[in-house]
C-alpha cells in the first residue's frame, strides 16, 4: 500500500491514476492518525516553497512524518518541490525545510541559460544517472518532464546518519543541478514522475520494487 501525504499542495490525483495503471493500492493521508500504518511514502509538492512547508507544518502531520522517516526509516519519496522540502532550506522562501537530507536549493542563474525563455525551467530532459540507480533501472536513457526555478545543486550525507551512501544522478540547465537522489530509504526527484509518460510509471515501479 503507497500513502500519498495530501496537505493541499500536490499532484495527488495524478498518482492515484498511474498506480491505478499499475494496479497498485493507494490510500491518501490527510492527518497524523491516517499515517499510523504507512509502509511507503510520497510526498508530492507544486508552487513555492513556503507555501508548502506552511501548508504541511499546518497540517498536523510533520511530526508523524518525522518519526516514520527518520526513526522508523519508512521508505519515501519526494517529488519536485517535495524534493526540495526534504533539504535544509531554499532560496525562494525563509522557512526551514525537512531537512532529512542536507542540502541547500538554489535559484538557477539566469546569466547562464541559453534559452529565450529562460524561467522556470520547464521541458523535457535527459539525466546523467547514478550508477547502479535502481530508479533508473530500464529508462537510464530516457527523458523526464521538469517544472522548476530552484534545485539543490549540492546534496550531502549526514556522516552521523545510518543512511547508505547517496546515489546522486544529475541534470544540466544552464549548470548540473540534482536531478534525482537514492539514499537508503530516502529518494527524491526533481522532476515529475507522473507527468513523465512510460518512462515515469516505470521509475515509479522500480521505485516500489526498491522498497519491497
Amino acid at each position: 500500500m503507497i500513502t500519498l501525504i495530501d496537505y493541499g499542495v500536490g499532484n495527488i490525483f495524478a498518482f492515484q491514476n498511474v498506480y491505478k495503471r499499475l494496479n497498485i493500492p493507494t490510500k491518501i493521508a490527510k492527518t497524523q492518525e491516517d499515517l499510523a500504518d504507512a509502509i511507503k511514502l510520497i510526498l508530492p509538492g507544486v508552487g513555492s516553497f513556503d507555501y508548502a512547508m506552511a501548508q504541511l507544518n499546518a497540517s498536523g502531520m510533520r511530526e508523524k512524518l518525522d518519526e516514520l522517516v527518520l526513526k522508523k526509516k519508512v521508505p519515501v519519496i519526494g517529488i519536485c518541490v517535495g524534493m526540495q522540502m526534504m533539504g535544509n532550506r531554499s532560496d525562494e522562501g525563509k522557512l526551514e525545510g525537512l531537512k532529512w537530507i542536507d542540502s541547500e536549493i538554489l535559484k538557477f542563474d539566469e546569466n547562464l541559460i541559453q534559452q529565450r525563455t529562460k524561467l522556470p525551467h520547464m521541458g523535457w530532459n535527459l539525466i546523467d544517472v547514478a550508477p547502479t540507480s535502481d530508479l533508473f533501472a530500464g529508462v537510464e536513457k530516457e527523458r523526464f518532464y521538469f517544472v522548476h526555478s530552484f534545485a539543490a545543486q549540492n546534496w550531502e550525507e549526514d556522516p552521523h546518519s545510518p543512511l547508505k551512501k547517496a546515489k546522486v544522478s544529475w541534470s544540466n540547465y544552464g549548470g548540473n543541478f540534482i536531478a534525482a537522489v537514492e539514499n537508503g530509504p530516502l529518494s527524491a526527484t526533481q522532476f515529475h514522475p507522473e507527468k513523465s509518460g512510460d518512462a515515469g510509471a516505470k521509475l515509479i515501479e522500480n521505485w516500489i520494487a526498491k522498497c519491497a
